[in-house]
């Protein structure tokens, strides 16, 4: 190039991904634990349980369980090398096996992969990794879980309005809404710890008859199945599930479910940050660039945004479970990329909602004040019930109604309206359109949803 010459851009690594569009997970606990190196350290993890877990029942030679262990450093491996070659065989494991046996050498290169199938060290390598990253989303869900439990204590008597189908309706607390959220949360937990502890190892061999671990000595390939579960820490399987998706569709519906519980606080949040609201505001808001005086929602913007990729991602896992004959064509192939987007999806919206509710603000002089936007009439649903004995319902309904429109006419609180009428004279007005006297059984509701643990 010459000195005329303008620099042209910096060429980045062929086929690289850095997060550039994907900052929900870009540089979560998630997003390493599902990476390509993370994915081909769990294929190695695999193939060196197997042979370890051979060795174990006497159908190898520790020594060579030892050189397979050894040598199943990803480190030693080329990672894009291994994906260009996967287009022959359809999978990375074809390729990664012959560069395995050449580490190990020709004295222990048969105790590669002996007996297994492609299939099963994909679905062994992608359950490892689902519980490795299912321990970090988990750990994020406790942060926010405890986030949450702090707020509805602090807010359990703060009223706001509720609203329904974007109005004001009756009055609720913060408290109770902050309880609703957690409560969320812990489902999610629930159902990830549930399928966390049931991810199993996948060990059938070339059509789910074991086979060809038979030919090589073994006489109880369910002993073998529980070896290697135990060498990964996996759960041993009934049946080899390679058209069993069961598995894989039950971390599609946990991890979905994750990110949706984990939207709707986004979305509540969302919507009282709006400026005209400002009922709640992130701890640490982030910048536009062309208004400098805008503090954004991101962390509940990036939230809501996985909340509604997740259940796309989830279709197509479950799309998966019809699956032909005793090993698919393309079904299992499918899996691969939506699962781990689904599973940086879930990490990175718990790594944000931990970091959203932890520095959440609740402005608690804001939603008292649009208590009194409706005049009044949040409470019309308490003086129905507590003027219905006085005056008989059909006359309290109609002095609610007159009253209630000339308070919204006439711009005057729906109390001093319903002062002036001679039948109320001896009525608690003032108690009865008090919002913060009308929030039914919020408080012990918080208390009752806080108890759970």
């Amino acid at each position: 190039m010459t000195a005329a010459e303008p620099a042209g851009p910096a060429s980045p690594p062929p086929c690289s991904d850095a997060g550039l569009l994907a900052p929900g997970r870009a540089g979560s606990p998630a997003e390493a634990a599902t990476g390509d190196a993370a994915f081909l350290g769990a294929l190695l993890d695999a193939e060196a349980a197997l042979t370890r877990a051979q060795a174990s029942l006497g159908l190898a030679p520790a020594a060579a369980a030892d050189a397979v262990t050894a040598a199943a450093d990803p480190a030693r491996f080329d990672v894009r090398a291994l994906a260009l070659r996967a287009r022959d065989g359809g999978n990375p494991v074809i390729p990664l096996v012959a560069d395995l046996g050449a580490a190990v050498g020709p004295e222990h290169a048969p105790h590669v992969h002996r007996g297994a199938t492609s299939q099963d060290l994909m679905d062994t390598a992608a359950m490892l990794v689902a519980a490795r990253t299912l321990d970090l989303v988990l750990a994020d869900l406790a942060r926010t879980e405890g986030a949450l439990a702090g707020l509805a204590r602090a807010h359990r008597d703060t009223v706001m309005p509720g609203r329904t189908l974007t109005q004001h309706a009756v009055p609720t607390t913060f408290g109770l809404k902050a309880a609703g959220w957690r409560s969320l949360v812990l489902d999610a937990r629930d159902r990830l710890r549930r399928v966390r502890d049931a991810l199993p190892v996948q060990l059938g061999g070339a059509a789910g008859t074991a086979a060809a671990f038979t030919a090589y000595g073994a006489t109880d390939t369910g002993a073998l199945v529980e070896a290697y579960a135990r060498e990964l820490g996996l759960a041993a399987p009934v049946l080899p599930w390679h058209t069993l998706r069961t598995p894989v569709a039950d971390l599609a519906g946990a991890l979905a479910l994750t990110a949706g519980a984990l939207g709707k606080t986004a979305v509540d949040v969302l919507t009282l940050s709006r400026t005209e609201i400002r009922e709640l505001s992130e701890g640490t808001g982030g910048g536009s660039s062309a208004m400098p005086h805008k503090a954004n929602p991101v962390r509940a913007t990036l939230i809501a945004a996985a909340a509604r990729r997740a259940p796309h991602l989830a279709a197509t896992l479950y799309a998966s479970l019809p699956a032909e004959d005793e090993r698919p064509a393309g079904a299992w192939h499918a899996e691969w990329e939506p699962l781990r987007d689904l599973l940086r999806l879930a990490g990175g919206a718990a790594r944000d909602a931990a970091e959203l509710t932890g520095g959440l603000r609740v402005h608690a002089d804001a939603m008292r004040a649009h208590l009194d936007l409706t005049h009044g009439l949040i409470v019309s649903e308490r003086l129905s019930a507590e003027l219905a004995p006085v005056l008989g319902r059909a006359r309290a309904r109609e002095l609610l109604t007159r009253a209630a429109r000339r308070a919204t006419e006439e711009d005057r609180p729906l109390v001093e309206l319903l002062a002036q009428e001679p039948e109320l004279k001896e009525t608690d007005l003032a108690g009865l359109t008090d919002p913060a006297r009308y929030t039914g059984s919020a408080g012990d509701l918080t208390d009752r949803a806080l108890e759970r643990r």
